[in-house]
């Protein structure tokens, strides 16, 4: 298991909890019940990843591991999942462009202020003719 932690920088008590939780099936076992994993196997976990790193819980992927299990009859359901997991991610980048072009514009704002192109203003502080309340 260590090996295949270094092959795919799971942690060991990630990789144990998603074997445990059944998320990697056919692993082999040896003669001392030590978990034998294969390339098939770490391509899977490899995969695992990615759905996680996509957002998909735990349940997400044992629902999408049965449908892969029963192999190609189940291609139009697990390309279901996968466009939802796809509509999800671009709904998060449309939020992450969004919080860096506020960002880029807030860095702008702050180089011209401070180049004396325009002149500062604040939200939050009271305009220089307002008292504090």
């Amino acid at each position: 298991m260590k090996d295949v932690c270094r092959q795919t920088g799971l942690s060991y008590e990630t990789l144990r909890f998603y074997c445990d939780q059944g998320l990697v099936p056919n692993i082999k076992r040896d003669k001392n019940n030590y978990r034998v994993f294969d390339d098939r196997n770490v391509a899977w976990i490899q995969s695992l990843l990615c759905l996680r790193k996509c957002g998909m819980g735990i349940e997400e992927m044992k629902a999408y591991l049965t449908l892969c299990l029963e192999g190609e009859a189940s291609i139009p359901q697990r390309r279901a999942m996968l466009e939802q997991q796809r509509r999800h991610l671009l709904l998060e980048m449309q939020v992450l462009q969004d919080s860096l072009a506020y960002i880029d514009k807030k860095q702008q704002y702050y180089d011209d202020v401070q180049a004396g192109k325009v002149p500062y203003r604040s939200n939050i502080l009271p305009l220089p003719d307002q008292k504090m309340a």
